[in-house]
C-alpha cells in the first residue's frame, strides 16, 4: 500500500491527534499531486509532533499557498524564445584524445574534455560518459537526451576511436546548449569536477533528488499551458520531423561519399605524381639504335620528374577540401542527425513510457470497480469492502498522478519539438559550408593546375612536325 494512504501509526496517542494532525495528514495525502518528496519529507514531523502526547497548539486558520511558489513566470512558459545563435552561444565543449595509458589487463582511452563556459579542462573516460547519460535521463525523462555512441569492448581501431570521440563531442555540446540541461548541477560538475571518482559524485548528486516533475513549479498545471488539440499537433509534429530526418540522413550520406571521393582522389593523385617521377628516374640504358642519337628521352624524363611536385600539392589540396568538409559538412549534419534521432527517442519513450502507464492504470481501475460492485452485490464481510474501497481510492491517486505527468510530458515534448525548430536554421550553415568548401577548394586547385600547364611545354619540345601542347580553353569557348 501506498505509505501517503496508510491510517494514522499506531503507536501514537490517536486519543489527542488535533485537527491540526487531520489536517497535514490530508495535506501528506494530496502531496504528490502539488509538491516534490523533499516538501513532504518537512510535513512528517509536524504530524509526529501532533499525534504526540504532548501539548497540542491551537489551531489557526489554514493559510493561503506561498505566492512566490505558486507564481507563474510572465508570458507563456511553453514558449521558447531563443534563436541558433543563443543557442550555440552557451557554451564550446572540445572533447579531445589523450594518448593511450595501459591498465593492468587492457589499455583505455582517455578524453580531455575542456568547456569554454565553466573555463574548465578535465578528463573522462567513456564510463564517466555512461554515468553522465544515465543520470541525465533518471532527472529529465521527458527532455531529449541525446544518445551515446556504442562501446567497443575489445579490438578498438583507431578509425572506431575517432568515431566515437566526434560522437562523445557532439552528444556533450548537445547537452551544453540545451536550455534545461545547461542550468542543471549535474552538467557543471561533469564538465568542472576534476575530483579522482566523478561517477559517485553524478550518482550522488541525483539521490534523493525526484526527476523535472517532482520539481518543477509548473508540472501540476502543465495541463492549462497545452494548446486544446495537442495531442494533434504532436502528431503532425513527430511525422514532419520524421521526413526531415530522413532526409537529412541521405544528404549525410551522400556528404560522406563526397568526402570519401576528395580522399580517394588525393590519394590518387599522389600515386599518379610517384609514377611520373619513378618513370623520370628511370636508369635503364638506351640503346642507341633506338634513339638515333636524340636526347629527347633524356629531356622527357627530367621534366617528368619535376611534375611529381605539382601532382603532390594536387594531393594535398584534394585532402584539405576533403578533410574540410568532413568537419564542417558532415559533422553538422550529424550533430542535426543525433537531435532528431533523440526527438524519435523521446516521443517513444513518451508512448511506451507514461502514456502507456496511464492506460495500465486506468485499466486496473477500471477492474476495481467491477470487484467493488460485485463485493457490494454479493454483501461480503465490511473489512474486505473496506480494503477494496482503500486500494479504489489509492488507485485514484495514482491515476491522477499518471494524468498529471502525461500533461507535463506533452507539455515537454511542446517545448522539446520548438528547441528542434530553434535548431532548423543550421541547414543554411551546413550548406553554406559546402558551397565555401567548393569554391575554395577548386579556386586552389585550379592555381596548382594553372601553374602546372606552363611546365608541359617542355613536353612538347622535338623536331618540326612534332606534336604541340593543347591551348587552355578560352573562357569555355571552342572556335569555329
Amino acid at each position: 500500500m501506498n505509505r501517503l494512504h496508510e491510517p494514522f501509526p499506531k503507536q501514537f496517542n490517536l486519543s489527542v491527534a488535533s485537527d491540526s494532525a487531520t489536517l497535514l495528514w490530508t495535506i501528506a495525502r494530496q502531496a504528490p499531486l502539488f509538491m516534490g518528496f523533499s516538501s513532504l519529507l518537512d510535513i512528517k514531523p509536524l504530524i509526529c509532533l501532533c499525534l504526540s502526547d504532548s501539548p497540542v497548539p491551537p489551531v489557526s486558520e489554514p493559510r493561503a499557498p506561498d505566492a512566490s511558489r505558486m507564481q507563474v513566470p510572465p508570458g507563456n512558459p511553453l514558449l521558447l524564445s531563443l534563436t541558433l545563435q543563443e543557442l550555440l552561444a552557451r557554451d564550446a565543449v572540445q572533447v579531445e584524445l589523450v594518448p593511450e595509458k595501459k591498465g593492468l589487463f587492457l589499455k583505455h582511452v582517455e578524453y580531455e574534455v575542456s568547456s569554454q563556459r565553466f573555463k574548465s579542462c578535465v578528463y573522462r573516460r567513456y564510463n564517466d560518459f555512461v554515468v553522465f547519460h544515465e543520470t541525465l535521463l533518471h532527472k529529465f525523462p521527458y527532455r531529449m537526451v541525446p544518445a551515446l555512441p556504442p562501446k567497443r569492448m575489445l579490438g578498438a581501431d583507431r578509425e572506431f576511436i575517432e568515431a566515437r570521440r566526434r560522437a562523445l563531442k557532439r552528444f556533450i555540446n548537445l547537452v551544453a546548449r540545451h536550455p534545461p540541461f545547461s542550468e542543471d548541477v549535474v552538467l557543471k560538475l561533469f564538465l568542472s569536477f576534476s575530483g579522482p571518482d566523478v561517477q559517485n559524485k553524478l550518482k550522488e548528486s541525483a539521490q534523493c533528488v525526484g526527476d523535472e516533475f517532482m520539481n518543477c513549479k509548473l508540472a501540476a498545471r502543465a495541463k492549462d499551458f497545452l494548446p486544446a488539440d495537442i495531442q494533434t499537433q504532436f502528431a503532425m509534429s513527430r511525422e514532419l520531423i520524421r521526413n526531415i530526418y530522413n532526409s537529412f540522413h541521405k544528404l549525410r550520406d551522400r556528404a560522406e561519399r563526397m568526402v570519401s571521393r576528395a580522399i580517394d582522389n588525393a590519394a590518387d593523385l599522389l600515386i599518379f605524381g610517384k609514377e611520373l617521377s619513378a618513370l623520370g628516374s628511370d636508369t635503364t640504358p638506351l640503346p642507341s639504335w633506338a634513339s638515333l642519337n636524340s636526347g629527347t628521352w633524356g629531356s622527357l624524363k627530367q621534366a617528368l620528374k619535376g611534375l611529381s611536385v605539382e601532382f603532390a600539392l594536387l594531393a594535398d589540396k584534394a585532402a584539405q577540401q576533403g578533410k574540410q568538409e568532413e568537419n564542417d559538412v558532415v559533422e553538422k549534419l550529424n550533430l542535426f542527425l543525433d537531435l532528431l534521432q533523440s526527438y524519435k527517442d523521446l516521443c517513444e519513450r513518451h508512448e511506451k513510457g507514461v502514456l502507456h502507464k496511464h492506460q495500465r492504470a486506468l485499466h486496473k481501475y477500471s477492474l476495481m470497480k467491477r470487484q467493488m460492485m460485485s463485493a457490494a452485490a454479493q454483501s461480503r464481510e465490511p473489512e474486505s469492502v473496506e480494503q477494496l474501497e482503500s486500494r479504489i481510492v489509492e488507485q485514484e491517486n495514482v491515476i491522477q498522478t499518471m494524468e498529471l505527468r502525461n500533461h507535463f510530458s506533452l507539455y515537454c515534448l511542446h517545448q522539446e519539438t520548438q528547441l528542434v525548430h530553434v535548431y532548423l536554421p543550421l541547414t543554411s550553415h551546413i550548406l553554406g559550408a559546402f558551397v565555401n568548401s567548393q569554391i575554395q577548394g577548386h579556386k586552389e586547385m585550379s592555381k596548382v593546375w594553372n601553374d602546372l600547364q606552363p611546365k608541359l611545354r617542355c613536353l612538347f619540345v622535338g623536331p618540326p612536325g612534332a606534336p604541340t601542347p593543347p591551348r587552355p580553353p578560352q573562357d569555355g569557348l571552342s572556335a569555329h
